[in-house]
């Protein structure tokens, strides 16, 4: 399969410890592709339907159901993982989630 930033995937995120989000659920892709070709593991950020507005979680709506990318719980998982391919999100919200990694991690 075709591993492409910024797509949503299928990911099968168990095990898992204390308060990691579990569960197969669909996750946002960060990592560059340079690194998708070349790398087994690829970079995820898991989304959930249930959370709170939060500074480093972006809204959205994605399957026709209204959401988060969990930006706080960013974790890299092996390529085997990945259930299959969900679709694109919008890319004002691509555009979001850009700005959050910005202030998370470079600011």
């Amino acid at each position: 399969m075709e591993i492409i930033q910024y797509r949503v995937y299928l990911i099968n995120l168990d095990p898992t410890l204390g308060h990691e989000i579990q569960k197969t659920r669909p996750c946002l892709v960060i990592s560059p592709n340079e690194m998708n070709r070349h790398l087994q593991t690829v970079m995820i950020a898991p989304m959930t339907t249930k959370s709170h507005d939060y500074p480093t979680r972006v809204p959205l709506t994605f399957a026709r159901k209204r959401g988060w990318i969990v930006l706080d719980q960013i974790r890299t998982v092996d390529r085997r993982r990945l259930v299959k391919d969900l679709g694109k999100i919008e890319s004002r919200t691509v555009s979001k989630v850009k700005a959050v990694l910005k202030e998370m991690l470079v600011e």
